[in-house]
């Protein structure tokens, strides 16, 4: 099991597997808010390629707020696990509130981390979407289809960890995936880092400012 200090280990971690995308000038980086911002921006930096971001968010069960039973793409669209729908008991229609509430959210979020940036254009780019880790894979399945449906050449998914199944899903829908571990025990991404804490807002516009596209 390989262990992480910080996020921004595990992008530096991730860098060497990626080096054949440096100045590449079709690439582009991009992080999920939040705590995948951080890790893109180690990779960002390293590679010297723009960064940007995919809003997607979580939608989460309404008894276990951990488990992502689905996720909204950047664009609005709820993607489900019909899998976990049925684990769980519950229905499409239980989980509209929530869904509600993290467009709403979403949309905030985008206007706050890209402010007066113009519309992030993929159009016949190499999207390297990074996370910290995944789990369900439900929000960056999201992003795959967000970064397809603005025209991604090819998709490349970079994560520090991510368990054996999920990874599976990923590897099905995107181009290319690189994974520096899949432990055969996970309860949680948390759990291969030294330090986890939330990433905060203002962290996120930092990176943005400092070094996007």
């Amino acid at each position: 099991m390989i262990r992480f200090k910080n996020r921004e280990d595990g992008g530096r971690k991730l860098v060497p597997f990626l080096e054949k995308y440096k100045k590449n000038p079709d690439a582009i980086v991009l992080g999920l808010p939040r705590g995948g911002v951080v890790t893109a921006y180690e990779i960002a930096k390293e590679l010297n390629l723009p960064m940007d971001i995919i809003v997607t968010r979580k939608i989460a069960s309404p008894m276990q707020p951990e488990l992502a039973l689905g996720a909204l793409t950047q664009e609005g669209v709820p993607i489900f696990d019909e899998h976990l729908l049925g684990m769980a008991g519950v229905t499409k229609q239980d989980l509209e509130p929530i869904v509600y509430a993290e467009k709403i959210e979403a949309k905030r979020r985008l206007a706050l981390y890209r402010g007066d940036k113009p519309p992030l254009d993929l159009n016949n780019k190499i999207a390297i979407i990074v996370d910290d880790g995944i789990a369900t894979g439900a929000t960056m399945r999201a992003a795959i289809i967000s970064a397809k449906a603005m025209g991604a050449k090819k998709i490349v998914v970079a994560v520090p960890v991510s368990p054996v199944d999920t990874l599976k899903k990923i590897k099905q829908e995107a181009d290319e995936v690189i994974c520096l571990d899949t432990p055969e025990t996970f309860f949680g991404v948390g759990q291969f880092y030294d330090v986890f804490s939330q990433t905060e807002d203002d962290e996120v516009i930092d990176l943005m400012n400092r070094y996007s596209s």
